[in-house]
C-alpha cells in the first residue's frame, strides 16, 4: 500500500503534537510547515485536513491553524461512546453480515496477524482499522456507519498511540479473534460484549494511555 505524502506528513504532525512539540493552542505556520517537510504548501493543507478531521487541530477562518488537544475528561468520554457504537455496530452486524463481507474481515485479520509477527505498528494500525470499517458497513445502518466513521476518525491519534504500550498489540490480536468468532457464529449480543471491551479504555488501561501521551 503507497501512502501518499500527505497522509505521511499528518502522521508526523499527529506525533509531534501527541510528544508535545506543537502544544495545545499553538499556531501551525503553513510556511514553516512546507520547509520543514520540503514540500508545497498542497500536501501540507491536506494534512491539515486530515488533522482536522480528528479534531486535533483547529482551523479558525481569518486567523489560522491551531492545536487542540482533548482534556483527559473529554477523552475517556470519546472512548466511552465509541465503545458503545462498535458494541451496537457488532450486535446488528452478527446478523447482517454477508459471507462476503466475512471473507474480507478475516483477509483484514490475517494482515493484522501478520502486523503482529513483524511488530509493525503502522502496518497493523491500517489493517486493524479496516477490520473496524467493515463491521461499521456491515451494521446495515447507514447513519450508524457515518457517526462511528466520525468517532474512529476523532481518536485515530489515540487509538494508534495505544499500540505502543507494551503487549497490546497481540492483546488486540486476541480480542480480533473473538469478535471473529461472534460475527461468524451470529451471536451478537457475544459480538457486542468483545467490541465493547475491545475499545473501552477505563481503569488502568486509561492509565497506561494516557501515561503513555504524557511521557512521549
Amino acid at each position: 500500500m503507497t501512502i501518499k505524502r500527505a497522509d505521511k506528513i499528518a502522521e508526523e504532525l499527529e506525533q509531534l503534537i501527541l510528544i508535545g512539540e506543537f502544544a495545545n493552542g499553538d499556531r501551525l505556520d503553513e510556511v514553516k510547515l512546507t520547509e520543514r517537510f520540503g514540500v508545497s504548501r498542497t500536501p501540507i493543507r491536506e494534512a491539515l485536513q486530515k488533522l482536522a478531521v480528528s479534531g486535533l487541530i483547529e482551523q479558525i477562518p481569518h486567523r489560522g491553524v491551531y492545536v487542540r488537544q482533548p482534556g483527559p475528561l473529554e477523552l475517556l468520554e470519546m472512548f466511552e461512546v465509541m465503545a458503545e457504537l462498535e458494541a451496537v455496530c457488532g450486535r446488528l452486524a452478527a446478523s447482517r453480515i454477508t459471507n462476503e463481507a466475512l471473507l474480507k474481515l478475516k483477509e483484514a485479520n490475517e494482515k493484522c496477524q501478520n502486523s503482529v509477527d513483524m511488530c509493525d505498528e503502522e502496518s497493523y494500525y491500517r489493517h486493524n482499522e479496516q477490520f473496524h470499517h467493515l463491521i461499521y458497513n456491515q451494521c446495515g445502518n447507514s447513519f450508524l456507519e457515518k457517526e462511528s466513521l466520525r468517532l474512529h476518525s476523532r481518536l485515530k491519534p489515540f487509538r494508534r498511540i495505544q499500540l505502543q504500550l507494551r503487549g497490546r498489540m497481540q492483546q488486540s490480536m486476541t480480542e480480533h479473534y473473538k469478535i471473529l468468532e461472534a460475527l461468524e457464529k451470529n451471536h451478537p449480543e457475544h459480538a457486542a460484549r468483545e467490541l465493547r471491551e475491545h475499545v473501552a479504555v477505563q481503569g488502568e488501561k486509561f492509565q497506561h494511555l494516557m501515561s503513555k501521551i504524557a511521557n512521549k
